[in-house]
C-alpha cells in the first residue's frame, strides 16, 4: 500500500490507535446539584447519542467514500490500482480539524495515511489517494479529530508579528511540544529532543520572525507531521474495500467462435465441417501477438434441435444447420458437456493449456438459460416457467423471438438452483476457466448473483464474473455492486464528443466504487451503426477511444476487418450472423486493422496511465469533431487526441493545460535549443514522432491518421 505520488509528499505513517467505541446507549447526568460528584459525572464516551456510528461522532465525518450501499457491499479496487478516499470533515468553531485514514489489510494490520483538505475549501472536502498492493478483504475507516497543533501555528501566524499575547502564545507552544515529546520519547529519543530544543526556545522576547522561524522549520514540520497530538478523535465505522488481481480492471478481450475457426465447406456434400478445439491453436498465437489478454468462447455446450434457428434467426434451419449456442442443452449434455463436435475434455484441456502458455486466459460464456432439448426440462421442470396452456415460456425481446430458448425460473426451487449453478461453474473452474461472461444478468435476481459472488470468492478470490447486461443503469449499477467484477457498457451508441465526454466522465467519477467499464466495440449481437459504412477510418477510430478510454476493452472476431454488413437498413444485427452459421475468415485479407490493434494493446501495456479508470481530464479542443483527453497515473502522462469524423480532415487548436499535467517537469530541455519555459516534449506512440508542444496546439488529423497518443516525456533528450 502506498499513497498517491500525484498529490504532496506522504507524512510517514505512524501506528494507529485503536479508537474507543461509543457506548451503547445513552446515560444522563444526574441533575440533582451542580456539586455531582465526578465519580457520578458522565464520561465523554457515554455523552454520545445511541447509535453514532450512524451518527456525528465529537469531530463530525459525513460523506465517506469508496462505500457501497452503506457498506453492505465492498467497494472495487485491484492491486496497484489509485483509489481516492475521501470525506467531509469540519467542527465548531474556528480550532484547526485534521483526519486520516485507517487502512487494515487482509492480514489485519494497520496502516495510518494523513488526508488532505482539497477545494472547495468551504465545503471541508478530504481526501487521500492509496494503491492496495495485497489481494483480498481490506477495511478502511476516516477519524476526524482536532489537531492543536495547527490551531497554535496559525494563532501563531497572526498574533506573534502582531505583537498580541507573546507570553501566552509561545506558552502554549512549549506546552504542544513538551507534550509531544513526552508522547514520543521512548520510540524516538532523538526526535524527542529535537522537540525539546524548540520549546525552550519559544521566549517572547525573540523577534517574531525568528519564533516563527523555529515552529515551521522543516524538521519539526516533519516531525510534528508525524507525531502530533491528535485530539477528540472521532472514527466513522470500518467500510469494506476488496482488491481484486488486476485482470478485473485492465484487460483486452477478444471473443470468437470455435467452430467456425477451421471450419470448412464441402461443395459437392453440401456440408460444413465444425471447427474443433484443436484447430483454434494457430488462431491462439495470432491472438496472443496483438497483445490481447483474454479469449472469450461463446457457448460450447451441445445445441438444442428444437425450434433451431437457420441461417439470419430464420426458423427454417436445413440440414447441418449449426443452430445457436446459446440454445444449450440437447441429448449429449447440458451446461457440463462440450459439444461433440468442438472436441472432448481432453481437447478443452488442450486448448487452455496451449492459451495459458500463451499469456491469454480463457473467458467461458455462462448462459443460464436451455434450449428446449436440455436434460433440465425433464428432470427439474419447475426451473422453468409453465404458461396456462401447459407449455414451457420461451425467451423473447418483442419482436424478437426465441422459441429455441427456455429462460429460467428462479422461484420454484432456488436452492436446488443454486446448488446446481455452483456445481457447473466449479467444474469449469477445475479445468482452468477463471473467467464467466454472464449472459444477460439482468433477467435474473440479483438476490441470486449476490450469493453466486460470494460463493465464488470464497472459493477462488481469481474468479472473475463479467456482466451482459445492456440494460438500465440502476440494474448494471446493482450487478456491479453485488459481485460482477465487470461490466458492458453503453459505449457502443456513445459517438459524439459531448456523448463521450459525459459517459467518459460518469465512469471515472460518479460509477468508480462499483462499476468496471469494458468497452466492447461490437458483439455478435451489436453491429454499431457509426461502422455500417464500412470505413475502414470509422473502425480505427472507435478501437482508439475504446483502447485508451477504458482500461478494458474487447473486439468480437470480424472487427479487424471492418466486417459491417447489416441484415437490415437501420437495425444492428449482422447480415449472415455468426450465431447461426459457420463464418471461417481469412485474417489477412484487406482491409484489417491488425497492425493498429496490436500496436494500440502494445500502448496500453507500457503505459500506467492507461491502465487505470479515473485519472482522466478533458483537454478544450476547438471543434466538436474532435475529443482531447489525457489520463495520469503516478510519473506517467498519456494525452489522447482523436478525430470524430472517419471522413473529412479535422483541424482543430488544442489546449494542453500545462499546469495541471501530472508530474511534468518545467522547463525542459529542447535538444538543439536552448531551455523553454511552458513547453512539454511528446512522443506520439502510433507513430514514434517527437514533438514540442506548447500551452495552445494546432492539430490535424486524417482518415489516414486520425489520433495522436501522446507521451509526456519526463527525459527530454529521449
Amino acid at each position: 500500500m502506498s499513497a498517491n505520488p500525484t498529490s504532496r509528499k506522504r507524512r510517514p505513517p505512524t501506528k494507529a490507535r485503536k479508537p474507543v467505541a461509543p457506548a451503547a446507549t445513552a446515560q444522563k447526568p444526574s441533575p440533582v446539584t451542580a456539586a455531582t460528584r465526578a465519580e457520578d459525572r458522565p464520561k465523554p464516551s457515554e455523552m454520545v447519542p445511541s447509535g453514532m456510528a450512524s451518527g456525528f461522532g465529537r469531530i463530525p465525518v459525513r460523506g465517506v467514500s469508496p462505500v457501497v450501499e452503506g457498506g453492505a457491499y465492498p467497494a472495487k479496487a485491484v492491486v496497484g490500482e489509485l483509489i481516492p478516499i475521501r470525506a467531509k470533515v469540519f467542527r465548531e468553531g474556528h480550532d484547526a480539524v485534521n483526519a486520516s485514514v485507517i487502512l487494515t489489510d487482509p492480514h489485519g494490520a494497520e496502516t495510518r495515511i494523513e488526508m488532505t483538505p482539497v477545494e472547495p475549501r468551504g465545503l471541508d472536502p478530504w481526501e487521500t489517494w492509496v494503491r492496495l498492493d495485497t489481494p483480498g478483504a481490506w477495511k478502511f475507516r476516516v477519524e476526524g479529530w482536532s489537531d492543536p497543533w495547527a490551531t497554535w501555528l496559525h494563532n501563531a501566524e497572526v498574533k506573534l508579528p502582531a505583537g498580541i499575547d507573546l507570553e501566552l502564545v509561545c506558552a502554549q507552544g512549549r506546552e504542544l511540544l513538551g507534550r509531544t515529546a513526552t508522547a514520543v520519547e521512548a520510540s524516538d529519543q532523538v526526535q524527542a529532543a529535537m522537540l525539546r530544543t524548540v520549546a525552550e526556545s519559544l521566549s517572547a522576547d525573540r523577534p517574531a520572525a525568528d519564533l516563527l522561524a523555529a515552529a515551521t522549520g522543516d524538521q519539526i514540520v516533519a516531525t510534528m507531521s508525524k507525531y502530533r497530538p491528535r485530539e477528540l478523535l472521532s472514527p466513522t465505522a470500518d467500510y469494506p474495500v476488496f482488491v481484486d488481481r488486476k485482470l478485473a480492471l485492465f484487460a483486452s478481450w477478444y471473443e470468437f467462435f470455435p467452430r467456425s475457426i477451421g471450419a470448412s465447406y464441402n461443395s459437392k456434400t453440401k456440408k460444413w465441417t465444425s471447427g474443433t478445439f484443436d484447430s483454434c491453436h494457430t488462431r491462439l498465437e495470432e491472438i496472443s501477438a496483438m497483445g490481447f489478454d483474454v479469449v472469450y468462447l461463446p457457448p460450447i455446450h451441445p445445441i438444442g434441435d428444437a425450434f433451431r434457428k437457420g441461417p439470419n434467426n430464420t426458423l427454417t434451419p436445413q440440414a447441418g444447420d449449426p443452430g445457436s449456442p446459446w440454445a444449450i442443452g440437447s441429448a449429449a449434455g447440458g451446461h457440463d458437456a462440450i459439444h461433440p463436435d468442438l472436441g472432448d475434455w481432453p481437447a478443452f484441456d488442450r486448448f487452455v493449456a496451449k492459451a495459458t502458455e500463451l499469456g491469454l486466459e480463457v473467458a467461458l460464456d455462462f448462459a443460464l438459460q436451455a434450449s428446449p432439448d436440455h436434460p433440465w426440462v425433464k428432470t427439474h421442470p419447475e426451473w422453468f416457467t409453465t404458461q396456462i396452456d401447459g407449455t414451457i415460456a420461451y425467451a423473447e425481446n418483442p419482436p424478437k423471438k426465441y422459441q429455441d430458448i427456455y429462460p429460467i425460473n428462479f422461484d420454484n426451487d432456488p436452492s436446488g438452483l443454486y446448488a446446481e449453478v455452483l456445481r457447473i461453474l466449479k467444474l469449469w473452474i477445475s479445468h482452468g476457466v477463471k473467467i464467466f461472461r454472464v449472459d444477460n444478468p439482468h433477467t435474473k435476481p440479483v438476490q441470486f448473483w449476490a450469493w453466486l459472488a460470494t460463493q465464488l470468492r470464497e472459493f477462488d478470490p481469481d474468479v472473475l464474473l463479467f456482466a451482459e447486461a445492456f440494460t438500465r443503469p440502476e440494474m448494471m449499477h446493482a450487478l456491479g455492486k453485488v459481485g460482477f467484477h465487470s461490466s458492458y457498457t453503453y459505449f457502443t451508441w456513445r459517438n459524439t464528443k459531448a456523448e463521450l465526454t459525459e459517459y467518459l466522465t460518469e465512469l471515472s467519477t460518479e460509477t468508480d466504487t462499483f462499476f468496471r467499464p469494458n468497452f466492447f466495440v461490437n458483439t455478435p449481437d451489436i453491429n454499431p451503426l457509426g461502422l455500417q459504412s464500412g470505413n475502414p477510418a470509422a473502425f480505427a477510430i472507435r478501437a482508439i477511444l475504446a483502447a485508451t478510454g477504458s482500461p478494458a476493452w474487447g473486439l468480437y472476431s470480424g472487427f479487424e476487418l471492418c466486417e459491417h454488413a447489416p441484415l437490415k437498413a437501420g437495425g444492428e444485427e449482422y447480415l449472415d450472423s455468426e450465431k447461426y452459421e459457420y463464418r471461417p475468415r481469412d485474417y489477412n485479407a484487406e482491409p484489417n486493422l491488425n497492425l493498429l490493434i496490436g500496436r494500440l494493446n502494445q500502448i496500453r501495456r507500457e503505459h500506467p496511465a492507461l491502465r487505470q479508470l479515473r485519472q482522466i481530464r478533458f483537454l478544450k479542443a476547438e471543434s466538436d469533431r474532435l475529443i482531447a483527453f489525457t489520463k495520469s497515473d503516478g510519473d506517467d502522462t498519456v494525452i489522447v487526441i482523436c478525430s470524430l469524423d472517419p471522413d473529412l480532415t479535422v483541424e482543430a487548436f488544442v489546449d494542453l493545460d500545462l499546469p495541471n499535467l501530472m508530474e511534468l517537469p518545467q522547463p525542459l530541455t529542447v535538444p538543439g535549443s536552448a531551455p523553454s519555459a511552458g513547453q512539454v516534449r511528446l512522443r506520439d506512440e502510433l507513430t514514434g514522432a517527437v514533438f514540442t508542444w506548447s500551452e495552445r496546439n494546432f492539430v490535424r488529423l486524417t482518415p489516414a491518421t486520425p489520433a495522436h497518443i501522446l507521451h509526456v516525456l519526463a527525459d527530454p533528450t529521449k
